[in-house]
């Protein structure tokens, strides 16, 4: 017996996601008449990745076991997939497949001191360890004053941890503390999506996407939007409870770890001169010396 999930409503799903994004004008092809689908039609997607029109179909209703990954590769280029979505549907193709013995339960790897280390050792930086659930597994002291209200808010888990997708979508607060709330969100939902590719035994994460999509409908619509994203950086702007307005470069990194586990290390950096670079000072000069828990940054600024 096959103990994978079944996936083939998520491969169904992407699929046609993917194909309604894209007109036929896009891709060179002529249009006429009235059009009973937006995007592009089953039979086109076919014709531009050379397999017949019944053979597609059977793709898109989630049969993907056995394509092989040049026939893949054809249909992520006939949808114009960029890299992380490419990525995504072999994802699926691969979990898709039989598999020859019962996969192993991912287990929870811990963060060796020495990465503890390296995230201490940034004073000016706000870093942190994630994992594909967006459970913050290890930080350093600036990432735990900037981030606060996160690390404050009431959906930690029993250990303690933060995680980011709870907060995003089950702390009212978390609108306030973002200041691009819709953008954070997205991208938020986005990883999910990809780690869901990557680990579909993964019990946990399950449970996770149960979770949010039971008790949050902006999930719930973000979630079925099939968007898939696996590197991110940019601009993150945070409206901190004690510095005010926080504008911040942001970039994320694997961090291999024991047992293949890969994490994603997120590092936080003002641009020099600016005033969130000063705002960042004083956050760091607090968390070198303070429980956070205990007193605020301007408290300490007043000693």
């Amino acid at each position: 017996m096959d103990p994978r999930p079944d996936n083939r409503s998520e491969i169904r799903d992407f699929l046609a996601s993917r194909r309604a994004k894209i007109t036929p004008e896009q891709v060179g092809l002529p249009t006429s008449g009235r059009r009973r689908v937006p995007g592009l039609r089953r039979e086109e997607v076919a014709v531009l990745a050379g397999v017949s029109t019944e053979w597609y179909s059977r793709l898109e209703k989630g049969h993907i076991s056995g394509v092989s990954e040049d026939v893949l590769a054809a249909v992520a280029q006939a949808l114009r997939l960029d890299e992380d979505e490419r990525t995504y549907l072999f994802d699926l193709a691969k979990a898709a497949r039989p598999a020859r013995r019962t996969p192993p339960r991912r287990k929870d790897v811990e963060v060796p001191p020495r990465v503890q280390w390296m995230l201490d050792s940034m004073t000016m930086s706000s870093a942190f360890v994630r994992n594909g659930r967006m459970d913050v597994v290890a930080h350093n002291a600036l990432a735990r004053a900037v981030h606060a209200p996160m690390f404050d808010s009431d959906t930690t888990d029993k250990r303690g941890r933060a995680n980011i997708a709870r907060f995003h979508f089950l702390d009212p607060g978390a609108r306030h503390f973002f200041v691009d709330w819709d953008a954070a969100a997205h991208a938020t939902v986005a990883l999910l999506r990809a780690e869901a590719g990557r680990e579909p035994n993964d019990r946990a994460l399950r449970e996770l996407i149960g979770e949010l999509s039971t008790l949050s409908s902006e999930f719930r619509t973000q979630w079925a939007a099939h968007d898939v994203r696996i590197r991110h950086d940019g601009i993150k702007r945070l409206r901190h409870p004690e510095v005010g307005d926080l504008e911040l470069t942001y970039h994320s990194l694997d961090l291999p770890l024991p047992n293949r586990a890969v994490h994603d290390l997120t590092i936080y950096a003002a641009e020099p001169g600016s005033p969130s670079e000063e705002a960042l000072r004083l956050l760091a000069s607090w968390a070198a010396t303070q429980d956070p828990s205990r007193r605020t940054p301007r408290e300490s600024s007043r000693d």
